[in-house]
């Protein structure tokens, strides 16, 4: 086992790490930004070491800034989180240059999973079923509308090393083609800068199913059941939960073996996720994510599998404790993403200062966090405030939980999304399991109606709060775990300046 990791990530994610880091008894380095200075994650590491910048390229993107500080610092391993340097080939290169270990997959998979066009032309050599459309590049606009007629519309173009539906653009009829594509082609150079976009059938209200998979370096290979990911907008997932509410057995072999011949095809050793399409019985391979994921929570509440620790176990040479017989399904789990953003305004993120914060418990309920009370919530780096998990028998059980865990949880200063959940709990197609990737778009008059009442009831509950703790517009610790955390670390630093 690894004496010493360092999270090259920030946040809630490098939180979840530290805590698996803690239990298997291996100290843990946190860097940060400027900007992340006072993070909660900088208090939970064993040593912070300073990015000395808040620029991107120059802090958490800085691969050989990264590489030094674990050197000094005497990390024998770097683990990624998701986002930022967690798909990044550049970095496992670095890391074998200089003695370090990679929680994560080897190069090679990395390289053939994040290119959309290598991953499916191989998906295809495997026999794991893809959507019709370009095994190259587009090149020629002529033979992209010739495939496109021979496919047929609607058809979808995609940047080929892109994530998270960046520039994806649906064309309906061919007079759009060419602007799609010139349009996509710019924001993948801009933005992964490589401008290599591709075309392919647009499935109509597909499902998106996601598989977990665990690997180890001796040929073990597991997946580690399905999640459903439908509620996106703008291709952004919103809500996640486990299982899938359509799954049946024979569907779930028939995919969980598909995910593993994914994983095996390219020598996968890590944690990693599959993510196909469903619709009319059918579903098509996506994409492989080479990371964790953000909602690997509601997994491990399904199965009882500690997804990262396993992930650590895998990169420090040990083989995976798991078989896929062990691998049970205990009740339901749902996740929702709690992010600074306005639901009322096309979930515009507001960032800025957290001035009340109280979060839920209880039975069943689970908080991944990386804020607290008094915090100020970067403009620069990503909205969420917290995953928020519950898990139940069944789930009519865990909506009616994660409901519950919704009313308990108070945020003073920004405006969330927690109305948005809110309302979506009570909106009758979610809770018959109605789903598909245009969920939001075609329930947005009932979901604003809803949000616009939830805003209203609960701002007399946030009007009491504030009385209540916030007299004289002062900073209350509400939050007593994060609380009691906060002043017994600004107790040591004082003493430490006596």
């Amino acid at each position: 086992m690894f004496d010493k990791v360092l999270i090259a990530n920030r946040g809630e994610i490098a939180i979840r790490v530290m805590r698996a880091c803690k239990e298997l008894d291996v100290n843990t380095v946190a860097i940060h930004s400027d900007e992340d200075e006072k993070a909660l994650f900088t208090k939970f590491a064993d040593e912070a070491v300073p990015l000395n910048s808040s620029i991107l390229a120059k802090s958490y993107l800085d691969v050989e800034k990264i590489i030094n500080i674990a050197v000094d610092t005497g990390a024998d391993a770097i683990h990624p989180g998701y986002g930022f340097l967690s798909e990044n080939p550049t970095l496992g290169e670095l890391c074998d240059e200089n003695g370090i270990t990679l929680i994560g997959p080897r190069k090679n998979a990395i390289e053939a999973m994040g290119d959309k066009i290598t991953s499916k032309q191989l998906m295809n050599k495997i026999g794991v079923p893809t959507v019709p459309g370009d095994k190259e590049g587009i090149e020629d606009v002529d033979v992209a509308k010739s495939r496109a007629r021979e496919i047929g519309y609607p058809v979808i173009i995609k940047s080929s090393a892109g994530g998270g539906g960046i520039g994806m653009r649906v064309v309906y009829e061919e007079d759009e083609l060419v602007r799609a594509i010139e349009s996509t082609q710019n924001l993948a150079k801009t933005t992964f800068g490589d401008g290599t976009v591709y075309l392919e059938k647009y499935i109509e209200k597909p499902r998106h199913i996601e598989f977990q998979v665990l690997a180890d370096n001796y040929g073990n290979t597991i997946h580690v059941c399905d999640r459903e990911c439908s509620i996106q907008r703008r291709h952004q997932k919103l809500i996640e939960e486990a299982p899938s509410p359509i799954m049946t057995e024979e569907l779930r072999e028939r995919m969980g073996e598909s995910a593993i011949k994914a994983a095996k095809s390219v020598d996968y050793n890590s944690a990693g996720t599959v993510e196909f399409m469903y619709s009319n019985g059918e579903y098509y391979f996506l994409e492989m994510n080479t990371r964790i994921q953000v909602e690997h929570p509601i997994t491990e509440a399904i199965t009882g599998v500690d997804l990262v620790k396993q992930q650590i176990k895998v990169a420090s040479g040990e083989k995976l404790e798991y078989t896929q017989d062990d691998i049970n399904i205990n009740g339901h789990a749902i996740e929702c993403r709690i992010n600074a953003e306005d639901p009322l305004n096309d979930f515009i993120p507001t960032p800025g200062k957290i001035l009340g914060y109280r979060s839920p418990g209880g039975i069943g309920v689970r908080m991944d966090s990386g804020v607290y009370n008094g915090y100020t919530i970067p403009s620069i780096y990503d909205s969420m405030i917290a995953k928020l998990i519950v898990h139940a028998r069944n789930r009519d059980e865990a909506i009616a939980r994660m409901q519950r865990a919704l009313n308990e949880f108070i945020v003073v200063g920004v405006k969330t999304t927690i109305p948005f959940h809110k309302a979506l709990m009570k909106n009758e197609n979610f809770r018959k399991a109605n789903l598909d990737t245009s969920f939001i778009e075609e329930n947005q008059m009932d979901l604003r109606t809803a949000i616009e009442q939830v805003v209203v009831e609960d701002e007399e509950k946030i009007n009491q709060y504030k009385s209540t703790f916030l007299p004289n517009k002062k900073i209350a610790a509400i939050s007593t775990g994060v609380a009691s955390y906060m002043t017994r670390i600004m107790e040591e630093q004082e003493k430490a300046k006596k």
